[in-house]
């Protein structure tokens, strides 16, 4: 039977809602969460009851699990740990649009390296003029804090792994390698999170505020992705997902008054350009393992 108009569009309203959630749970997190417990402490609260909800939805209690594939979820959940922290330290000093563009060097620079074919110099092109458009390297006056950079490349580094390393486990279940993922994630940043915040980090204010910003960064996202990618091509996912920089960039412009420069809008869109192009051309190429969705 074929599917209706209204059909067809429920996977690009699925991405969209997933990019949408994630940014207004992050700009929440930054708005509300930063002033009491810090970077550290935001990132222990969202990863840590995400993981207590993705256990509870999914109970990977329930499927057996072998000691290689451990061992691949182990790392999975550290760079996702480790990813998120990075992340969250950068926002500490960038603003929200242009600390994602920047962080999507790391899937670029897995997706290009997969593939290594010519047309890929102009993705690479186009994503290192962007990069270069933000990076303070001392050429075009940027006003970004370095240590505020260094970090959201950090992120991007383990961005990167956390692909790698949840391809290794693609085979199985998504809410299966996610939950467990987030678990490991849990061990490596709520430490982090108590020796910073201490005491602070369990009132019962920060808990409500970080288990609503769990459910709308990672529970919603996660459900909505693999609601998309269910229904669409892996390249139309990637294209889709590009969106990422644009839509943070909108919600931190109306939720934290965080104003870009003509500058940085078209680096972020040199950015997008080249994640969408890799997804395009990577149609074309010897599919992949899909990646479970990020947290």
């Amino acid at each position: 039977m074929t599917a209706s108009p209204f059909q067809r569009f429920i996977p690009f309203l699925a991405v969209l809602g997933s990019v949408t959630a994630l940014g207004f749970g992050t700009s929440w997190a930054k708005q509300v969460l930063f002033p009491a417990v810090g970077a550290q402490g935001t990132t222990a609260v969202r990863v840590g009851l995400s993981a207590v909800l993705m256990l509870l939805l999914w109970r990977p209690w329930r499927w057996r699990l072998s000691r290689t594939d451990a061992k691949a979820i182990a790392c999975y959940g550290v760079a996702l740990g480790a990813m998120n922290l990075m992340f969250y330290m950068s926002l500490r000093t960038l603003p929200f649009g242009l600390a994602v563009a920047i962080e999507f060097s790391g899937p670029l620079a897995v997706a290009i390296w997969s593939s290594r074919r010519a047309v890929d110099f102009v993705w690479v092109a186009l994503a290192m003029a962007g990069l270069g458009m933000l990076l303070p390297l001392g050429l075009n006056g940027s006003a970004l804090d370095p240590m505020g950079v260094f970090y959201a490349l950090a992120a991007a580094v383990f961005w990167a792994l956390y692909i790698v390393f949840g391809k290794r486990a693609g085979h199985l279940h998504a809410g299966h390698t996610v939950s467990l993922g987030l678990m490991v994630a849990a061990m490596v940043v709520v430490p982090v999170g108590v020796v910073h915040a201490g005491a602070a980090l369990f009132t019962p204010t920060v808990l409500l505020v970080g288990l609503a910003v769990a459910a709308i960064s990672s529970a919603i996202p996660i459900s909505l992705e693999m609601m998309a990618l269910k229904r669409l091509p892996k390249e139309a996912f990637g294209i889709m997902i590009s969106m990422e920089p644009a839509v943070a960039a909108v919600l931190a412009m109306g939720l934290l008054g965080e104003h870009l420069s003509f500058n940085q809008w078209l680096a972020i869109g040199l950015i997008v350009s080249a994640s969408m192009g890799t997804a395009v051309t990577a149609g074309s190429s010897k599919p992949v393992a899909r990646e479970p969705a990020a947290a």
